[in-house]
């Protein structure tokens, strides 16, 4: 750009020419940039474009690549630890290790993996972006197929976890992914792999009413675990899940709760917080 600022400009109005194009003839809900990384927001005249769709639909989503005028975070392939700044963000994943078809790349993800990537995604309040990559007749390969079809299935047991719920629990407070109702009387605990003995909760403030295993029919017990009368600090919640009740891949249970979700933060003791 700098060495030949024509050129540029002249690329710019081409790219500004064709998102006026997609505007008039689609008037798309949500754009997504990708290639941001390249040039400033300046450069790219961002404050420009985004209210140029903006001005056209008001209610468009654009993507974080637009050089910080964008309204969600994309993370690509690396998972983040801890959550991305955004209050939306999305997970861009490859299902094998590349982008679009690579007859080479079988490196596949297994369903195992896809689906606790994605219960990790969404239990820090995010979403999947998983790609799919069709040979070039059109076909999915199989490979893929399966995995899609397990981590649907798995869906269509566990859903009341994950559509329509809100972000889980800060970490600390359970050892894996979770996720609250919408109103947070409802606490949805993801469970990795085959369970060998109790599950732990700390800090939880309210009674639990009912413990269920999704997709199934299967309720189970709990004790609490270090409670003193006198102190406000919580005990630490036990859970027995048989393993007659897991999921092969990832079972989820859920603790209906006597209100919202209260949770204790501070670090123990009897004059704590």
């Amino acid at each position: 750009m700098k060495d030949d600022p024509k050129r540029w400009e002249k690329y710019l109005n081409f790219y500004e020419a064709q998102i006026d194009e997609v505007i008039n003839n689609f008037h798309p809900d949500l754009w997504w940039f990708d290639g941001d990384w390249e040039h400033n927001a300046e450069e790219w005249e961002a404050a420009k474009v985004r209210k140029m769709i903006l001005d056209d639909k008001p209610s468009s989503i654009i993507n974080g690549r637009l050089q910080g005028y964008g309204d969600y975070d994309t993370p690509e392939q690396n998972f983040p630890v801890v959550r991305p700044h955004f209050n939306w963000w999305e997970l861009c994943m490859t299902i094998n290790s590349s982008w679009g078809y690579q007859p080479k790349d079988t490196e596949w993800k297994t369903p195992y993996e896809v689906i606790t990537i994605f219960a990790d995604a969404v239990s820090n309040g995010g979403n999947l972006l998983l790609d799919i990559g069709p040979k070039p007749d059109g076909i999915i390969p199989a490979e893929q197929v399966h995995v899609l079809k397990e981590l649907g299935k798995w869906n269509k047991r566990n859903g009341e976890a994950i559509f329509g719920t809100e972000a889980g629990l800060p970490q600390g407070h359970f050892y894996g992914p979770t996720t609250l109702s919408k109103d947070s009387s409802t606490l949805y605990l993801f469970l990795a792999g085959k369970v060998s003995g109790d599950i732990m909760l700390k800090g939880l403030k309210n009674k639990i009413k009912k413990i269920r295993v999704l997709g199934t029919n299967e309720t189970l017990q709990h004790k609490v675990v270090g409670k003193i009368s006198w102190s406000e600090v919580p005990g630490i919640v036990y859970i027995d899940v048989p393993e007659k009740v897991q999921d092969e891949y990832m079972t989820v249970v859920a603790l209906e709760l006597d209100g919202p979700a209260k949770l204790y933060r501070g670090m123990g003791g009897f004059l704590t917080n």
